[in-house]
């Protein structure tokens, strides 16, 4: 922009009027953010849908209000909207810079801080602390963080931490190892979060040292193994080797509530994903009601990636199935009014997973009388074990089960978990076993009715969205915020 002033090194502006001070516009770059006002409001997120939402604003619009900036460039008024700024790509910003440095009256500072920011909406503990500025302004800041440290004290009687101990390095012994397991984690990227066990699957068929200077330490099929993946894996995060979000443990489940600081971030979100959950019933043309189900709940993100494709139900058993799953399919299926119950169950290969197979279709037909039944066990089977030639099996007298000896007489004493099948021969056995049980021109009518109707969807949000943003505006300007 014509008379831009070069910004390569800081500048402190010229004296100006003491209340307006100069307007000038500035790098993105050299504003800075006052410190003080993380300590007073929220902290201003870049992922927050409202400065995304802003960076839109100025990208399209261009900014509308300047910023207020010390003469040294710390904000005092437009935090917001400097991050909004470097989210939108935008290069400088228009300011309005005040005639004084940030410390050389930092009173002045804090007051004027609070009364830029007076018509924002705020929650009632920023309410608090501006009023602490009003109260003792000589001393502002220490009577903020008294509070604050106040205010975070727990009244609750503590757990005492032991003395510190720090987790063991990774050494060098232990690298042959680690490598072996980046390898099979990366190359397993598209399947993220992958589980330990998996893991360990994948590293039996090429097993690495556990230990380089150890040649009788060859990775093997058993707890010793495993146990030592776990904790490698462990390290390996902590120490940046592996990406946290490479690793996942689905038998711990975790429950965090989705909140919001006020109804406005609450109704962006909702505006943001408003009507883009339809799912069609892509299986409604089928002549028999198909279901997956697996022996574990190690399998649900597997189950999921696929089942959630053909909008296929997914039971998951953690053993032997409880009867109050088993009455739920029975429910769907007597609610589909289709001629045949197909099951397509996943199971170890081993004497309790053939049975658990054998023993759940039974059930479904004598304790809820379904007679047109079809069960089919996808995986893991003794054909997929022959023909992937699968390595180190485990042994079934290891096994605790009243099937061992029936297993023996019909495969032998060696036995796989299904985790053995890697992610892709999952994928592909399941896939392939479904499009043989579906009728695929049904299956493709409804995913082109699926397509079109979300060209209808679409035109119908964004009328809604218009009539939705008029009436948040409309309540803004009711309520003041």
């Amino acid at each position: 922009m014509n008379g831009t002033p070069d910004f390569s090194e800081k500048q402190v502006a010229p004296d100006g009027d003491q209340e307006t001070g100069q307007v000038r516009f500035l790098s993105v770059g050299l504003i800075l953010p006052s410190p003080e006002n993380a300590e007073l409001y929220r902290p201003v997120l870049r992922d927050d849908p409202e400065i995304i939402a802003l960076a839109d604003s100025l990208r399209e619009h261009g900014q509308q209000d300047d910023l207020i900036v010390t003469a040294d460039y710390y904000i005092i008024s437009g935090h917001r909207r400097h991050v909004a700024a470097r989210v939108g790509g935008l290069r400088e910003l228009r300011c309005r810079v005040l005639p004084f440095c940030k410390d050389d009256n930092h009173d002045q500072f804090m007051q004027l801080l609070r009364e830029c920011n007076r018509q924002r909406h705020k929650t009632t503990a920023e309410k608090f602390r501006e009023e602490l500025l009003t109260a003792n302004p000589e001393d502002t800041y220490q009577a903020l963080i008294e509070h604050r440290e106040k205010k975070s004290a727990v009244d609750a009687p503590t757990i005492h931490l032991r003395t510190r101990a720090a987790r063991s390095r990774i050494t060098a012994a232990k690298m042959p190892m680690l490598e072996a397991a980046r390898t099979v984690i990366y190359d397993l990227e598209d399947y993220w979060p992958l589980t330990v066990r998996l893991v360990h699957y994948e590293l039996l068929n090429d097993p690495p040292l556990r230990h380089a200077k150890k040649p009788q330490s060859r990775y093997q099929n058993d707890l010793n193994s495993y146990k030592d993946l776990t904790d490698l894996l462990v390290r390996a995060r902590l120490d940046d080797e592996i990406p946290w979000e490479a690793i996942t443990d689905e038998t711990r489940p975790m429950y965090v509530w989705e909140t919001h600081p006020d109804v406005q971030n609450f109704l962006r979100r909702e505006m943001d994903h408003f009507l883009c959950g339809y799912w069609r019933d892509l299986m409604q043309s089928q002549p028999n009601h198909i279901e997956l189900v697996g022996e574990k709940n190690t399998l649900g993100r597997k189950l999921e990636r696929i089942g959630s494709k053909y909008t296929l139900p997914i039971t998951l058993g953690r053993g032997y199935c409880c009867a109050d799953r088993r009455k739920k399919i029975a429910d769907r299926y007597a609610r589909s009014g289709k001629e045949r119950l197909v099951l397509l169950m996943l199971a170890d290969f081993d004497p309790d997973g053939e049975e658990i197979a054998h023993s759940f279709a039974t059930s479904m037909r004598d304790d809820f009388g379904i007679e047109n039944i079809t069960a089919i066990k996808v995986g893991l089977t003794y054909k997929q074990v022959r023909q992937y030639r699968l390595k180190n099996p485990q042994s079934i007298d290891k096994k605790k089960s009243a099937h061992k000896e029936k297993f023996r007489a019909k495969y032998g004493s060696e036995c796989w978990e299904i985790e053995a099948l890697s992610p892709r021969r999952f994928e592909k056995a399941l896939v392939d076993m479904i499009d043989r049980v579906i009728d695929t021109d049904a299956f493709n009518a409804e995913v082109t009715a699926e397509a079109e109707e979300s060209m209808f969807l679409r035109g119908v949000r964004n009328v809604a969205l218009d009539a939705m943003r008029e009436a948040i505006d409309e309540y803004e300007q009711e309520n003041d915020l």
